[in-house]
């Protein structure tokens, strides 16, 4: 549901960052097939372009991007009266950095260099060690670089909220002559007002010579909570573009959230000289979807997307609601994918009405593949026959988080059925084929039985099959805590890998007691996380579990939560041993660059 255009009005471009800046959240590890995936969906959503990754931190990054390139960049699904999504690759100011941006991406109908070079005192100075006429230089031979391989370029001053003014117009003015199309300008480190950042954007857009040849562009970090209000006041003031993510995940407090600029946008139609092209209503399905993959939880009153936003405790604002939702609903929930019919499917729906409900709840179209509707479909039916109450729409979403987790590591989960092989060629590096029974999970869960009460010792017996050697492998253990810690330790001890479970977390999906447990769990490989020192306390402990070290989630829902639990962490552990097995891709500390 996009925002209706004014002859006055100009585009609003969404430049959508989840899958570079966005992955840089401490412990986000998408692996390609995710990363691919989370593409697809921004394509449907109606994103402009999206920054795929940083293609020469490492092959695997490099294969990543390349892949979303050729597999998501001609897609025109969901695009109505739109051109193909220009895919973007980001390059330091570094010629072999630019050049291997572009060889990933110059295979997509429209593509994009961003290229970066940091302009405040404090960076030239203490980091790069050299002059402002040295930073000119730079920047103009770069862009030029740049410019010589790809049409559309786009610029960033890393830390331009703390550069010098006139100096930054200078840069951008030597950029725009070198031919940068786009200039994009970064709050790095979240410490602008709005009032500061709106300014600066009017000062670059008047001061900056040859500035009405490129669009101004913002990138604005949460770490003081202002990065929407800064975003929207950059808007306001000649900003035409905006760099956002999902969510507004992001390293250190985050970064812009994509939904919450667009609802102002869309809610203020008439405060803002903009208009937006994004369906709004796939923005829950989304935000579900990114917080399944990357493991980082919304938290529950998060503004558009968050399970509180549209609810109402409150005596005066129920009886404000029920006798006219806009006295206390300034959005539609159903605007942006949040249904609110009570009418819940049961055991004799169909495909039919199976199928609908997906369209409905924003899972429509290409969204699922054949094998993974076919899956979720499965699951509708087992959940359907278990359950009195019908399969709510909290069910659902929690049914697609399972199939979607599962199939993403080769399909952990039982009833999961990975993808024919015969039917796609899964390109790798060197343009080599990847058979997709390559990148099938390695271990099945198989059997499970679990022993515990009150006064007993918990005990679990775990049985997976090992797609690797082909054969069944069994083990049991015992734990001191509960069913759960035996089932992940005879798994730990089947798999011969010693793991740290970092997060665990389980929601009912929907009210009763025969309802689905969706469990959502986070892991690394032990040893990879530090222990604090002795008596640096819990709070240190806390902030080691996050860093450079890859971690790995899981997703699953079962109204059995100790099946759902096993489900989840196999999931996981699968993640973990297909990153070891092919393990070419840049690690979190490498890829992590400060715009």
């Amino acid at each position: 549901m996009s925002s209706t255009s004014g002859s006055s009005k100009q585009k609003l471009i969404i430049f959508d960052t989840t899958l570079r800046d966005g992955e840089q959240s401490p412990g986000v590890t998408l692996n390609t097939e995710e990363k691919i995936e989370i593409a697809r969906q921004l394509s449907r959503l109606g994103v402009d372009i999206i920054e795929a990754g940083f293609p020469v931190a490492s092959p695997g990054d490099f294969n990543a991007v390349q892949r979303i390139a050729r597999e998501v960049g001609p897609l025109m699904e969901g695009r109505d009266g739109l051109q193909p999504m220009v895919i973007c690759g980001l390059a330091r100011s570094v010629k072999k950095d630019i050049q291997t941006a572009y060889d990933a991406i110059k295979d997509a109908p429209r593509h994009r260099i961003h290229v970066f070079l940091a302009t405040s005192d404090i960076h030239l100075e203490h980091k790069l060690k050299i002059t402002r006429e040295e930073c000119k230089a730079r920047i103009g031979e770069m862009v030029g670089f740049a410019k010589s391989l790809c049409d559309d370029i786009e610029f960033s001053p890393e830390d331009a909220g703390r550069s010098d003014p006139a100096f930054l117009c200078e840069a951008l003015a030597v950029a725009i002559e070198a031919g940068a199309t786009t200039l994009n300008i970064p709050d790095t480190v979240g410490y602008t007002t709005p009032r500061e950042y709106g300014s600066l954007i009017e000062h670059l857009c008047r001061n900056t010579k040859g500035a009405d040849k490129a669009v101004f562009s913002t990138h604005c970090h949460n770490d003081l909570g202002l990065a929407t209000a800064n975003t929207l006041a950059g808007i306001s003031n000649g900003a035409r573009q905006v760099e956002v993510t999902i969510n507004g995940i992001g390293e250190r407090a985050g970064n812009t959230s994509l939904e919450e600029v667009v609802m102002n946008v869309h809610t203020h139609p008439e405060t803002y000289p903009v208009y937006h092209t994004i369906n709004t209503r796939l923005f829950y399905s989304t935000s579900r979807m990114v917080e399944d993959l990357s493991g980082m939880m919304v938290q529950a009153n998060k503004a558009i997307v968050g399970r509180n936003a549209f609810l109402h405790e409150s005596g005066i604002h129920q009886d404000g609601v029920l006798k006219n939702k806009q006295t206390y609903e300034i959005i539609r929930p159903e605007d942006v994918g949040v249904t609110t019919g009570n009418l819940a499917l049961g055991k004799h729906s169909g495909r039919h009405a199976f199928k609908t409900k997906l369209e409905e709840l924003g899972y429509g179209g290409a969204a699922l593949s054949d094998a993974q509707f076919q899956a979720a479909f499965a699951k509708f039916k087992d959940l359907a026959d278990s359950k009195k109450t019908g399969v709510t729409d909290g069910d659902m979403h929690a049914l697609v988080a399972d199939v979607r987790s599962s199939s993403m590591a080769g399909g952990a989960s039982q009833s999961v059925t990975p993808a024919p092989a015969a039917t796609e060629e899964l390109v790798g590096n060197n343009d080599e084929p990847v058979s997709a029974e390559d990148s099938a999970a390695r271990y099945t869960l198989k059997h499970m039985q679990v022993f515990t009460g009150v006064g007993v010792t918990p005990t679990a017996t775990v049985t997976l099959h090992d797609a690797q050697q082909n054969t069944e492998l069994i083990d049991v253990a015992v734990a001191k805590n509960g069913p759960i810690e035996a089932t992940y330790s005879a798994i730990q001890r089947i798999v011969g890998i010693d793991i740290d479970l970092l997060n665990f977390s389980i929601s009912a999906t929907s009210s009763g007691q025969d309802t689905l447990g969706k469990v959502s769990v986070r892991i690394a490989r032990a040893g990879g996380v530090d222990s604090p020192a002795a008596g640096q306390g819990e709070d240190s402990a806390a902030l080691a579990s996050y860093g450079s070290v890859p971690k790995f989630s899981g997703v699953a829902a079962n109204v059995d939560i100790i099946t759902a639990s096993a489900n989840a962490y196999l999931t996981a552990v699968n993640r973990l041993v297909s990153h070891d097995e092919s393990n070419n891709r840049a690690s979190h500390k490498q890829r992590n660059v400060e715009i």
